[in-house]
C-alpha cells in the first residue's frame, strides 16, 4: 500500500489536516472512497456495532447512508499524540420520514506507520431537532 499522507507521527498541522481530510470524505457520502482511508483489518466500534475490516466499513457505510439521508458533518481536532487522534464532531440528517437530527460525539483514532486507520471508536449520541433548528 502506498502512504497515506499526512503520516504519523503527528504535529498540530498534519492532525488537523488529517481531520479534514476525513471529514471531506465523510461528507461525500461514498462509502468506497471513505474506506481508502483505512487499513485492510481495521477495526471500529461505532456506538455499540464493531465492524472489521475494509469491506465491512463499506458494507456498514451504505446502510448508515441509507438511513441517515441529507447527512452533513463536521470534526473537530480534540487531540493528538503520535500515532493518535482524537476529534470531538456533530452531523445532522433525517430518516425517511423527515425527523431531523443532530449526532454528536468523540472518536478516538490509531495510525499504522503509512497513515492508514487501523482503529476507530467512535461514542455517538442522537438528539432529535427541527429542520430550523439545523446548524450545518
Amino acid at each position: 500500500m502506498n502512504p497515506r499522507p499526512p503520516l504519523p507521527p503527528f504535529t498540530e498541522e498534519s492532525a488537523r489536516a488529517k481531520v479534514q481530510a476525513a471529514e471531506d470524505a465523510w461528507n461525500s457520502r461514498d462509502p468506497e472512497r471513505v474506506s481508502l482511508a483505512y487499513t485492510e483489518d481495521t477495526e471500529w466500534r461505532n456506538r455499540a456495532e464493531f465492524v472489521n475490516g475494509r469491506a465491512a466499513v463499506v458494507e456498514f457505510l451504505r446502510r448508515k447512508w441509507s438511513r441517515e439521508l441529507d447527512y452533513r458533518l463536521k470534526k473537530t481536532l480534540w487531540a493528538f499524540t503520535g500515532n493518535r487522534i482524537a476529534v470531538r464532531f456533530e452531523y445532522e440528517w433525517h430518516d425517511d420520514s423527515g425527523q431531523w437530527y443532530r449526532s454528536h460525539g468523540n472518536e478516538n483514532w490509531e495510525f499504522d506507520e503509512l497513515g492508514y486507520m487501523k482503529c476507530r471508536y467512535a461514542s455517538i449520541n442522537d438528539q432529535p431537532i427541527a429542520e430550523a433548528e439545523r446548524r450545518l
